[in-house]
């Protein structure tokens, strides 16, 4: 019976893994042999200091904070949840990277589209400090979950030598681990300003790969010009790089279709048939065209034609140019719309025509009576890019969530277009300082709400005001509207630190695994990330042989955790366990996990997996 430990997936061992599977010949007993694999990769390594890349110090300590597995857990909060036993939205505070690292075996490739709108790095953006030997701890620290001194999160003025180099640092490890969660025919959208946009380009070049680089879209985020403006310029755009393989593309206009002649090919449009190449570069474009029925000859246009001449002289045979009366007209062509090989055409990279920051901020007045965000997106703006880069059923995924605007975007492209798309949110439970102008009012907000101060609790509310709203307009839709909240948290599974001193004791204090005062709701959920099962499968409660057992994702998992199994219920709760794992039929490998000081010695812990293994279930282990 194997131990399950506290800790996320291992990245490093990941790629190993990966990397033995392809070129086993590069490892030996002792690891990998990098003569070896030198040899097999060929011509193909880059040698040398001098690379093309983005550089700064600290970058190689941010990967190894990307790679570093969490030792932490998510812990579920039923009661500040909306629909808890059916919503499949998720809401989790805590700080993302270690939040990322922890969805990675549940959301492994399972995201249809990232959307995130991080600090732009303006000067007065918090920067979060992250640290390689434990970020978690500086994350409880932070939020004051240990009893140690609290750790503030600090600004990141540009008068600092190593402005640039902090929020890269911030941003780096994070988009790094979200690569991990993205499908292969996901997209990823981040906001930026002008300030960080070279920068994060090269980071997304060299995270996502720059063939699949698809657009830098702009919004003109500001409706009129900036009158305090020191150099002249009034910046009015903000930029939103896209990566992936495709977007969906603008839905086409058909309403210009039409079929005036009674053409038996049905509906169509008159399209230009004038080229774009001078006579140097394409001769064969350039020459006389002539109505073979009227003799009128309409010249050459000064760019050509679209068409060489073989091309044009079957559109003329199958009768689908549209002659002038006269050669003062220029031939056109019947472009069909059965012929139309998609439904969608190109979708601008301006984006958000007419949307303006300003209609953010209305979005937060319609849900509540004070302005408690600065500079919300637009739900109009992001419900634009979730049509392009997701559909029904699929995840989407914030884990810079703000105040909110991503996930009422995706409840509200639900209930428009009668879909069912998934969000994931997460956020840094940041402080509201009572004290600042600019937060007092989110701060007494979160008073008057019996909440703590943090931008966590406005985030939550906004979502859930923003589903009532929704709700009221569309009184037929019947999607889900809800979210479960998780927070971040050490792991349930104690760790085995061991006191050279006194080991005796340590012994005695480590008989049980599991941290005290944690649920077994709580156990629950970490099994659940552990075993890579989605947070929002249904977990079902039987008791056999007078023990609680329960039923994971229709019986994937399978978990006791009971304080004692004694000897003798041990066959009665194996065939139990195995007669309900034959009834549910999983489709895959069934785990079952008990309590490892539950049973009375290793014999019986023995006894029970040589049961549960002769019924066909393979996978047991203890917490």
């Amino acid at each position: 019976m194997k131990k399950e430990n506290g800790e996320s997936l291992n990245i490093v061992d990941e790629n190993i893994d990966a990397l033995k599977a392809i070129l086993p010949d590069a490892f030996t007993e002792d690891g990998i042999d990098f003569d070896v694999l030198r040899q097999l990769l060929g011509d193909k390594i880059a040698d040398g200091e001098e690379k093309y890349g983005l550089t700064w110090h600290g970058k190689k300590k941010a990967r190894q904070i990307a790679l570093a597995p969490s030792s932490g857990t998510l812990r579920p909060s039923p009661e500040e949840s909306t629909n808890w036993s059916n919503t499949q939205n998720l809401f989790i505070e805590g700080d993302n990277l270690e939040v990322l690292k922890l969805l990675q075996r549940s959301y492994a490739n399972a995201v249809k589209m990232i959307y995130i709108d991080p600090p732009y790095n303006t000067g007065g953006d918090l920067i979060y400090p992250d640290k390689f030997q434990d970020n978690l701890d500086t994350y409880l620290r932070y939020t004051g979950q240990k009893g140690e001194d609290s750790l503030a999160i600090t600004s990141n003025p540009e008068a600092s030598g190593r402005f640039h180099t902090n929020w890269l640092n911030m941003i780096y490890p994070r988009i790094c681990v979200s690569r991990n969660l993205l499908s292969s025919d996901g997209v990823i959208f981040v906001s930026i300003d002008d300030g960080e946009l070279q920068n994060l380009r090269m980071i997304m070049d060299e995270v996502f790969g720059e063939e699949n680089f698809i657009a830098c879209f702009v919004w003109k985020s500001r409706q009129n010009k900036d009158n305090r403006t020191t150099t002249g310029a009034s910046i009015d755009h903000e930029y939103v790089l896209c990566y992936g393989n495709h977007i969906r593309g603008d839905k086409r206009d058909y309403s210009q279709y039409a079929n005036p002649d009674g053409d038996p090919r049905g509906d169509w449009v008159s399209a230009n048939m004038v080229g774009i190449a001078t006579a140097d570069r394409r001769p064969n474009l350039h020459y006389d065209l002539v109505n073979p029925a009227t003799d009128i000859n309409y010249g050459c246009p000064t760019m050509g034609w679209r068409y060489d001449r073989n091309t044009m002289g079957r559109l003329i045979e199958e009768d689908r140019i549209l002659w002038p009366t006269d050669d003062s007209g220029r031939p056109r062509r019947k472009a069909f719309l059965s012929e139309l090989d998609s439904e969608f055409t190109g979708f601008s990279t301006i984006i958000g025509k007419d949307i303006y920051t300003r209609h953010g901020t209305a979005n937060i007045d319609e849900l509540f009576d004070a302005r408690i965000f600065t500079f919300p997106k637009p739900v109009e703006l992001l419900t634009s890019l979730i049509e392009q880069g997701s559909g029904d059923g699929d995840i989407v995924l914030d884990f810079f969530a703000g105040s909110g605007s991503t996930a009422h975007s995706v409840l509200k492209c639900n209930a428009t277009n009668n879909e069912h798309r998934r969000f994931i949110m997460v956020q840094l439970p940041e402080p509201l300082d009572q004290t600042n102008r600019d937060q007092k009012t989110a701060s007494d907000f979160c008073a008057t709400l019996g909440k703590p101060r943090n931008i966590a609790e406005l985030s939550k509310e906004r979502i859930r005001r923003a589903a009532t709203k929704i709700k009221e307009g569309n009184p037929d839709f019947d999607g889900d509207l809800g979210f479960k909240v998780f927070k971040l948290d050490s792991s349930n599974i104690r760790a085995w630190n061991p006191d050279a001193s006194d080991l005796e004791q340590t012994l005695l204090d480590h008989a049980e695994h599991l941290v005290e005062g944690r649920s077994e709701q709580d156990v629950l959920y970490e099994l659940l990330l552990k075993r890579g099962v989605d947070l929002t499968v249904p977990i079902e409660e039987k008791e056999i042989a007078g023990k609680t057992v329960y039923s994971i994702g229709y019986g994937v998992l399978f978990a006791c955790l009971d304080e004692t199994i004694d000897k003798a219920e041990i066959e009665a709760l194996a065939k139990g366990i195995t007669d309900w794992h034959n009834e549910l039929e999983p489709a895959a490998d069934t785990q079952v996990v008990f309590r490892d000081s539950a049973f009375a010695d290793d014999i019986a812990k023995t006894n029970m997996t040589a049961i549960l293994e002769q019924n066909g279930i393979a996978h047991v282990r203890s917490l």
